[in-house]
């Protein structure tokens, strides 16, 4: 047997002389090609097509680029894995079949008398390409096969068919299923299928694997936008009843409207009577009705992810969220649809919409309207928080708040309206907007820059911006990983740059109180074992071998806690202006997680530069997005301390070098061999000198320096 060399089959010839005769199993044997290893060629051919090709390896990364193929079924969405031992081994096979198979070649002969199962090749339509395919049926002079790498089926003529050579069953098949998140329930609704087939089909997209199995769960998110599309949500977005949304036109004025929230960069949330706000409200009220009579817990949601719409408590009701990223298994952001109040909760405060109120629930267009003040001379995003405090007090707690629509913007998916507490909409004078423009809620603050007044030099290394730029992704730590941005996944890989302090303004300080970060203590210093131990490491940031940040990988988990409770805490506080000192210590928002940061410098545009102290980072945040670190969050020691590789000579490491070494070791699990230990008042300046192991392979570790050590002798020998 081709797939077991150690098995065999034997048939035993009848002792009967001449050309014909019968088998001790009554087999009729004539001299030619006979009837029974015909079958037994079949046997073998249906052997090899179910059991000698290995099966398929979901790829271990958490988003792997698929190609997808199409759906029938959203439980069954057929696609491919690209890139190495997938779609590139599959072109490299059907390169050499090319070959084998070639029109001038006479050894491949054609399959005479196919049977339904057996794995062959086809000659493909195109007369180049020979493909791998199994038999589905047997016709007269037809055959019909599906495809295995390509997962689509035709019907073709038996000239075409051949014996498939056993080196070509290593490959596993590459077509394969997955099942869409959120959509079981409407796997064949048609308008979900039609919405799939017009973004996903025949494109390449990222895949995030929620649950790996025989037909993986998956959320598929097209990439190619300046912003992620996630599909899954799109699909979703499919079901809705266009009929029950918020009717906008230029000039027309809506009364009783509902002003549900005002953000911090002063866009606006409206809720507009229409038939889709009635019939939410109703749903809502069977969904709160319900609730009383259930245990709640038994609709805890056990898999979240990006996009899915599920329950939250909103001001003591029961209402619809999306949610809009993770943040581990425990933490993540939501947006509540129907208000456009955005809040971090735990997994445990979500639940799922009980199922007889889910098509319903689904058909409803979010009721929350996006819209901007018209007529402002200061665009959305560049409200001071005194202006953002007026609008909230004027509105929030008004129900009979009346709205006449300027402008509706379809690529910024806004309206610019003029906003009224009352009903003189006739009168534009009378409108919030005009009394906004005539006040000086706009007028900036001059902008205060202290700098600390403390001697003490800061001596952390700026990351310069050859080495940093693979250092400012977003963290890929073991305590950030499950952290990640999501739904941003291409826009996480890059962040801004920091370190700008040559633009740092250092004028003497006006004499204002101290911030209250200078009062409190800082966290104790991390622990570490005397030199000559060895400690378990992750690397969070890799500039070159003179420069690089470690984790302790024994306390990964209390940081995952921390940032946790972080987000928690500061996403729903109030945000109060703030005095920013430099080297004092702060929370600061960077990309969606809460970070503990140094800020190094205060910037002329409002920008700070923060060292990232968990995660040796440097980014440059708004000063907006700076809170205090309150001494709850001060107890763990700050996890990131700098280092530089043991067993080589300083030197100054050329971009290349940076390269090799960064590949090496950057976002990866590493045994940390302690040479020195040079001891600092400041937790940040202290700096370790380590060998660096990896010990991932079985048969040797690999330390780094040997390799450094090698690349510095070779550049050497070329110069």
């Amino acid at each position: 047997m081709p797939d077991n060399p150690k098995r065999a089959i034997l048939y035993r010839r009848s002792s009967t002389g001449g050309g014909e005769g019968e088998d001790e199993n009554c087999n009729r044997r004539n001299s030619s090609v006979s009837e029974e290893e015909l079958r037994v060629r079949q046997e073998l051919g249906r052997r090899l097509s179910n059991h000698a090709v290995p099966s398929l390896q979901i790829p271990k990364e958490e988003y792997p680029s698929v190609l997808v193929v199409e759906a029938t079924n959203t439980n069954g969405v057929i696609l491919r894995y690209i890139g190495e031992g997938y779609s590139q081994a599959q072109e490299s096979m059907e390169d050499e079949m090319r070959e084998y198979y070639g029109l001038d070649q006479s050894k491949p002969s054609i399959l005479s008398s196919p049977s339904s199962g057996q794995l062959v090749a086809v000659r493909a339509e195109e007369e180049e390409e020979i493909l791998r395919a199994q038999v589905c049926e047997v016709m007269a002079d037809k055959v019909k096969v599906h495809y295995v790498d390509h997962g689509f089926s035709e019907v073709i003529s038996k000239t075409k068919v051949f014996e498939l050579h056993e080196k070509f069953f290593q490959l596993p098949f590459q077509a394969t299923k997955c099942k869409l998140a959120g959509l079981e329930p409407f796997c064949q609704e048609p308008a979900v299928l039609k919405k799939f087939e017009t973004m996903a089909s025949g494109r390449i997209l990222l895949a995030e694997i929620l649950e790996r199995g025989q037909t993986p769960l998956v959320v598929l998110y097209d990439t190619s936008q300046d912003d992620d599309v996630n599909i899954n949500a799109a699909c979703m977005k499919a079901l809705q009843d266009k009929t029950l949304a918020s009717p906008l036109q230029v000039n027309s004025v809506y009364m009783n409207v509902i002003v549900s929230s005002v953000c911090s960069d002063g866009t606006i949330y409206c809720q507009l009577p229409s038939r889709g706000l009635a019939k939410l409200n109703e749903i809502l009220e069977k969904i709160e009705t319900y609730f009383h009579s259930q245990v709640t817990s038994e609709f805890l949601v056990s898999k979240p992810f990006c996009g899915k719409v599920c329950l939250a408590r909103y001001k003591g009701k029961w209402s619809r969220v999306e949610i809009t990223n993770l943040h581990g298994s425990r933490v993540l952001d939501i947006l509540f649809i129907d208000v456009g109040v955005q809040a971090s909760v735990e997994v445990f405060e979500l639940r799922e919409i009980p199922p007889q109120f889910l098509r319903d629930l689904m058909a409803t267009p979010p009721q929350a309207v996006k819209c901007c003040l018209a007529d402002l001379a200061v665009s959305v995003g560049s409200w001071t928080p005194d202006a953002v405090q007026w609008l909230r007090d004027k509105v929030l707690n008004t129900t009979d708040c009346s709205m006449k629509v300027a402008k509706v913007d379809e690529s910024k998916r806004c309206t610019y309206v003029h906003l009224f507490t009352d009903k003189s909409f006739h009168d534009p004078a009378h409108s919030l907007n005009h009394q906004m423009a005539q006040s000086d809620l706009f007028k900036q603050r001059p902008d205060v820059f202290l700098t600390s007044h403390s001697p003490a030099k800061i001596t952390t290394p700026t990351l310069s911006s050859k080495t940093s730029s693979t250092s400012n992704s977003t963290n890929g730590s073991p305590a950030s990983s499950s952290v990640g941005a999501k739904p941003h996944l291409r826009r996480a890989l890059s962040g801004p740059r920091g370190g700008g302090g040559s633009n740092t303004i250092t004028s003497s300080p006006p004499e204002t109180p101290s911030s209250p970060s200078s009062t409190l203590q800082l966290p104790p210093l991390l622990e570490l074992p005397p030199a000559g131990n060895n400690i378990d490491v992750y690397v969070s940031v890799a500039c070159h071998p003179g420069h690089f940040v470690l984790q302790p990988w024994r306390d990964m988990y209390k940081l995952v806690v921390l940032m946790g409770e972080m987000i928690l805490y500061y996403n729903k506080t109030e945000q109060k202006p703030l005095n920013i000192e430099k080297n004092q210590i702060y929370a600061a928002k960077v990309e969606n997680n809460w970070h503990r940061v140094l800020v190094k410098g205060v910037l002329t545009n409002g920008l700070v530069s923060v060292y990232e102290l968990d995660y040796g980072k440097h980014e440059l945040v708004s000063c907006t997005q700076l809170r205090p670190l309150i001494k709850e969050f001060r107890q763990l020691p700050f996890q990131g301390i700098t280092a530089q590789l043991a067993g080589l000579k300083p030197r100054q490491w050329s971009e290349e070098a940076s390269i090799v070494f960064r590949n090496h070791v950057e976002k990866k699990p590493l045994v940390a061999q302690l040479e020195a230990i040079q001891e600092s008042t400041n937790p940040w300046d202290r700096k370790l000198t380590v060998f660096l192991v990896d010990t991932s392979q079985e048969e040797r570790d690999i330390w780094v320096h040997d390799i450094m050590a090698e690349f510095a002798d070779e550049l050497t020998n070329e110069l």
